[in-house]
């Protein structure tokens, strides 16, 4: 597995036609070590999804540079997979046919099906091979996903938000998902979330991101033993100073998009019941 090296990025976007800019972020600096889960938290607008993308090269840096392993970043490659939050299947292709399709022109046939079995086994879905995405509920669609990418046996899993869309009891089933799969694989994950409670019950470290034009806050190191309890005190305590930093971050957020109709309020209107990022973001 390969390590991710965030050198100086910095992300801002042109309008050529009205003539003006925004910085996103900038003099983004951080490391990901081999094997390691990442969560980039914060509100909407910090650029945790640009983040994303630029590693992935999907996207370009404004200045600076990504290297993964040694490699730097120039474009999208086999040695980094992507999950986004909608599992952007084929809908005329079964789930064999979809895990099977990315790698079909590294593998002959028999070996790119034995793999997206493999995978397919690996995520609980050997029973659906043959079913089509019509026929599968959300998080099993998002399964099917991360077995796409953890086909193509990347070096680095991104995933950007993928349980962002689904239903809290599969949401929290999908966590336990992608906590043993990282333990088999041993794959660097770089995972986006809103949720403070799931970047705590996922993650080696926390990368907090702030309001554009942002960056980074702090990076929270989570040395608690998996599995891993909202119940325990350490995790609560852990959870309440996040939270309590990144208040003001949610703040400026909301006043920005309610300009004249925010009022503060202190209190739980900031925070959902799962710790999202405030339920008007």
């Amino acid at each position: 597995m390969s390590d991710v090296k965030i050198a100086s990025v910095g992300k801002t976007f042109e309008n050529k036609e009205e003539q003006t800019s925004y910085t996103v972020f900038d003099n983004i600096d951080l490391h990901v070590k081999s094997g390691e889960f990442v969560s980039l938290l914060g509100p909407s607008g910090c650029g945790k999804s640009t983040l994303l993308n630029i590693i992935a090269g999907l996207d370009q840096a404004s200045t600076g540079s990504v290297l993964v392993g040694e490699r730097k970043v120039t474009g999208p490659g086999v040695d980094r997979g992507v999950v986004f939050q909608e599992a952007a299947l084929m809908p005329w292709m079964t789930v064999l046919d979809n895990v099977m399709f990315g790698i079909k022109k590294r593998y002959s046939k028999k070996e790119a099906k034995e793999r997206a079995i493999e995978y397919l086994k690996l995520v609980h879905l050997s029973k659906f091979v043959d079913s089509y995405p019509h026929e599968l509920s959300g998080g099993m669609k998002q399964r099917v996903s991360i077995a796409r990418a953890l086909a193509m046996d990347p070096e680095v899993l991104l995933m950007d938000e993928p349980f962002g869309a689904l239903d809290e009891q599969t949401r929290s089933m999908l966590h336990k998902e992608v906590q043993f799969i990282w333990e088999q694989t041993g794959k660097t994950i770089i995972f986006v979330t809103h949720n403070i409670r799931e970047s705590i019950l996922l993650s080696d470290r926390i990368v907090l991101m702030g309001v554009r034009p942002g960056g980074i806050i702090n990076i929270f190191d989570v040395p608690l033993a998996r599995p891993r309890k909202p119940s325990d005190e350490a995790f609560a305590s852990l959870e309440d100073k996040i939270s309590k930093q990144l208040a003001g971050e949610i703040e400026k957020v909301m006043k920005e998009e309610m300009g004249d109709d925010y009022h503060s309020q202190k209190a739980t209107l900031l925070y959902s019941s799962h710790r999202d990022m405030g339920d008007n973001i």
